[in-house]
């Protein structure tokens, strides 16, 4: 992974608003917080370390973010979030460099440090595991995911209505009938991914509208790619229309999900990717998620409940990676929910 320190990334900051600059132009946007000497010093090396390239030569030289820039800058979701969609200055249409050049390393050695003893400790744990005890555990996390992965959709069940609807059949009252069913879609979705693992190493256009017929079943939503627009609630971003280029990003991000170096980096990717991609009329932020899931569990990682997320924060983080193509903020996230996980249950 690009290491990036913070005199670095104040300067990437200001390329993500304002587009190509020269380097007097970085530095009156700086300010006199930096001599213009080492600004065009550490613009040599960003170049050096890919997240800047220059154009022109001479006196016109100018330098633009590139797409490792902007993966890995650094973002206030919270702030950034704040300003209305219209005022933002992030992209309001899908990039196509984007997955063709997405670096392969996302987690620093510190974080694959922590990832790598998180799972340690978790198939420690569930080495020899009871049968009766593995049921109690599943049974556990689906609850827990079907549940929070609805709520972060706008699902009024509680923890407990959720509970009593998986283990005893009973709807909760006062609930619309798609809310029950968005749930146990969610169940029998994580059944089928858990069951059928090694079909989600890498995925597919075929695996992905798979789980994403299961994820939809009985909600009146059309299968299969998308053929009209879609919009993103809060955003200006707006994903692709046109049915044969959202064939081609679900190909090109199977692409980039094999040839990123680690589970968790594809796990990462899957789950950013669909949602970015939107190649579904409705449910793809689920999709994504039981996406993610099915491929850590095909490598043998402890798979996601997200119960301890903020559904705010989870929003916010991904309209960042939708404008301005940053994964820091939700990486975040990522592993904070896969320590959580790694920790807390016991699901083989």
């Amino acid at each position: 992974m690009v290491e990036i320190n913070q005199k670095q990334q104040k300067i990437l900051a200001l390329f993500l608003q304002n587009g190509a600059m020269r380097s007097s132009e970085v530095h009156f946007g700086l300010g006199t917080e930096m001599a213009l000497v080492t600004i065009k010093r550490t613009l040599a090396e960003l170049v050096e370390i890919g997240v800047l390239h220059s154009i022109g030569s001479g006196r016109s030289t100018g330098y633009e973010i590139t797409t490792t820039g902007r993966v890995f800058a650094h973002t206030d979701a919270g702030i950034y979030c704040v300003v209305e969609p219209d005022k933002r200055y992030g992209f309001d249409r899908y990039n196509f460099d984007l997955l063709p050049q997405f670096p392969t390393e996302l987690f620093s050695e510190a974080e694959q440090v922590a990832l790598e003893s998180a799972t340690a400790e978790y198939r420690q744990r569930t080495e020899d595991i009871p049968p009766a005890i593995q049921k109690k555990e599943l049974e556990r996390l689906i609850i827990e995911l079907s549940w929070k992965s609805s709520k972060i959709e706008g699902n009024t069940y509680t923890l407990l209505d959720t509970e009593k609807l998986i283990l005893e059949n009973k709807e909760a009252v006062g609930h619309d009938k798609n809310e029950a069913r968005m749930i146990l879609n969610h169940k029998d979705a994580f059944l089928f991914v858990h069951d059928n693992a090694s079909q989600f190493k890498t995925p597919t256009r075929a695996n992905l509208e798979s789980l994403h017929k299961i994820l939809v079943k009985d909600m009146n939503i059309n299968t299969g790619l998308r053929k009209r627009l879609v919009g993103v609630t809060g955003s200006k971003y707006r994903p692709l229309e046109n049915k044969y280029q959202i064939a081609e990003a679900v190909e090109a991000l199977s692409s980039t999900i094999a040839r990123v170096a680690t589970p968790y980096a594809k796990a990462l990717v899957a789950l950013l990717g669909i949602s970015y991609i939107q190649p579904f009329e409705d449910g793809n932020k689920r999709t994504s998620r039981l996406m993610a899931n099915a491929i850590l569990i095909a490598h043998s990682r402890a798979p996601l409940s997200y119960r301890s997320v903020d559904e705010n924060e989870y929003r916010e983080a991904m309209l960042v990676f939708y404008e301005l193509n940053s994964i820091v903020p939700f990486k975040k996230i990522f592993i904070d929910q896969y320590l959580f996980a790694a920790k807390n249950y016991a699901v083989k």
